[in-house]
């Protein structure tokens, strides 16, 4: 056997947001944010992409989203690698969604909480080494919740997660394990077997099970995420070219500003099809950060008006 890799954007909505995921998505939540607790009974997982209530939600910034049995609505989302902002995303994200709740005419107490679940193969807090933690609103001193805390975000960071195989004892360890392991298994060990619900998501994980177009577009978007990737990379090599000396600095620098552009250019041709000229120059102006940026951004535009709306906004001295 041979399983896709679940820390990828298109195996964890395939796993985890698919329609027959709902017994999935149920188990691996009720682990994750309730510690095991059969808190969650039923949910309906929702198109994330589709447009409806949510509207002015930037959607293709999460993976999953699901409305559970209690009304409360959960964003999941699986990130690969540390951007700028991520954190302040996640809450954006997930605050977005809480207050779009009402449509007009309803009142407050219609309002149910929000839960944004950030799944990270980085690691963001390192004052600790929880592998799970949870914020929500409290007050500074009592620690009393905010009238039944509105809004929980979530972090689950994978690289502090290091249990073998043996010690693994709850059901939140056996998910955090499929989660760091399956794509380097060849079988699905027996523990992890008793959990229907695992064993499901290893059958949906399962390449033999994969059309022919599945594997296409999984292989596509692998090799979009590492091109993307590149470009934070280049990004963090210019930083530190900038800090050698001035002359050996200059076509460093100016070298890895070229690779930049020619990997977003890709990206972009990829997600718009051909760029017209007058953006290809403005391209080439943009900083080093500016195209850090805009490589993060890529995903949230569906035409060459959503490109060049972004660059009126975040580069205005190009216009």
């Amino acid at each position: 056997m041979k399983f896709i890799n679940p820390k990828t954007d298109y195996a964890f909505k395939k796993i985890f947001g698919s329609d027959q995921s709902q017994d999935i998505l149920i188990s691996f939540l009720n682990a994750i944010v309730y510690q095991g607790e059969t808190f969650i009974t039923s949910l309906e997982i929702i198109d994330p992409y589709a447009p409806g209530r949510i509207s002015g939600l930037k959607t293709t910034y999460f993976d999953v989203k699901a409305q559970l049995n209690n009304g409360e609505n959960v964003l999941i989302e699986m990130q690969a690698f540390n951007v700028p902002a991520f954190g302040k995303r996640i809450l954006y994200n997930t605050a977005k969604m809480y207050v779009n709740q009402l449509k007009l005419g309803e009142v407050y107490p219609e309002l149910r909480a929000a839960i944004g679940v950030a799944v990270t193969d980085f690691i963001m807090f390192n004052e600790h080494n929880k592998v799970i933690s949870q914020f929500t609103l409290k007050e500074d001193e009592l620690l009393l919740n905010y009238q039944h805390s509105p809004l929980k975000l979530v972090f689950v960071e994978l690289p502090k997660f290091t249990k073998t195989l043996e010690e693994l004892t709850t059901i939140t360890d056996k998910w955090l394990y499929f989660l760091r392991k399956a794509p380097d298994l060849e079988v699905v060990p027996e523990s992890m077997l008793i959990i229907p619900e695992i064993e499901k998501a290893f059958a949906i994980a399962d390449r033999v099970n994969l059309s022919l177009e599945e594997i296409d577009d999984l292989e596509k978007r692998e090799q979009f995420e590492r091109e993307r990737i590149g470009v934070i990379e280049l990004s963090k090599a210019e930083a530190r070219a900038e800090g050698r000396t001035e002359g050996r600095t200059e076509g460093r620098a100016e070298g890895i500003q070229i690779g930049q552009i020619n990997l977003i250019k890709r990206l972009l041709q990829r997600q718009l099809g051909e760029l017209n000229q007058a953006i290809e120059d403005s391209l080439s102006q943009l900083s080093s950060e500016q195209l850090s940026a805009l490589a993060e951004a890529i995903f949230d535009f569906s035409s060459i008006a959503d490109l060049s709306s972004w660059l009126e906004t975040n580069c205005p001295s190009l216009t």
